[in-house]
């Protein structure tokens, strides 16, 4: 179960091409502070990941950043780590390591972790030294520059696929378990976009480009 409802009428992400250089690139070497006080470099991280990049959870005793609603893709981190959570077996059973990634500090990426009882690390960069280098997508509210929601596969530090843009946040963990079944199956990489509509999110692959 998630913690926080979602309304209906949330305004749908359009797929700006931000992330089509993804596939195929190596994670910048960028040491990242985990909620479990590692310092990881997810280049080095060998094997099948699964990275979820999302703009920031909420903070307890603390109001949402202005407009944050009407802003597409930003609304619904926590249910996001939640359905992450619930779903988190799976994506073990499908031999994948999961993290999650924001530019919230380490301190409030800690309490949310242990407030939702996340299995799985979450990596602050907060400085967006990660996110500059690998030229993420990001928006500005209230002063704050917060990282664009993304799904990024990742094999032996390389990105395998992408899912941009994500929506409903709260199915992201289904759509990318859905992508990793099809992978195993396929063996092909690449792109994935999302049926724009709460409920149904089916992986479509991006055309071939001729």
């Amino acid at each position: 179960m998630t913690s926080e409802h979602l309304p209906d009428d949330l305004p749908v992400p359009v797929d700006d091409g931000a992330t089509d250089h993804l596939v195929g690139t190596t994670v910048p070497p960028v040491g990242l502070t985990a909620t479990t006080g590692e310092v990881l470099s997810l280049d080095r991280v060998s094997g099948r990941t699964v990275l979820f990049v999302y703009p920031r959870t909420g903070i307890s005793g603390q109001p949402s950043p202005t407009g944050w609603d009407a802003i597409p893709g930003a609304r619904g981190c926590t249910p996001q780590n939640c359905a992450i959570r619930d779903a988190y077996e799976h994506f073990t059973a499908l031999g994948a390591r999961v993290f999650g990634l924001s530019s919230q500090s380490t301190a409030d990426q800690l309490e949310a972790a242990q407030r939702l009882h996340l299995p799985y690390p979450l990596l602050s960069d907060s400085d967006l030294t990660l996110a500059t280098a690998w030229q993420l997508p990001t928006f500005s509210v209230d002063g704050l520059t917060l990282i664009r929601r993304i799904t990024i596969f990742l094999m032996n530090g390389a990105v395998d696929g992408v899912i941009y843009p994500v929506f409903p946040p709260d199915g992201s963990a289904e759509t990318a378990l859905s992508w990793l079944r099809a992978r195993l199956v396929s063996g092909s990489s690449g792109r994935a976009k999302i049926w724009p509509r709460r409920g149904l999110p089916h992986p479509i692959p991006r055309p071939p480009v001729r």
